[in-house]
């Protein structure tokens, strides 16, 4: 996430020079394909992270559960 948002960064200070010092109509087109990329790329990463956590508290739920009914099952066997 840092290294996307580090590349974020520097192409925002490529296009302040740009504005600034005016390279040349190839580099604001370019600049924008690239922002575009990156934040295609953030996005998917995000979401990827996103959908992961929420897999991972699903599978911790599902862990105390199991723990919860092997407690249970463990409590009804000694009352018989």
């Amino acid at each position: 996430m840092l290294t996307w948002c580090a590349l974020l960064f520097t192409l925002g200070i490529a296009a302040f020079l740009d504005s600034i010092f005016n390279y040349g109509n190839i580099f604001r087109q370019i600049n924008s394909v690239l922002f575009m990329l990156t934040s295609l790329g953030l996005l998917v990463r995000t979401t990827t992270k996103m959908k992961s956590r929420t897999i991972e508290g699903y599978l911790k739920r599902i862990d105390q559960l199991e723990q919860e009914v092997r407690e249970f099952k463990g409590e009804k066997k000694v009352r018989v």
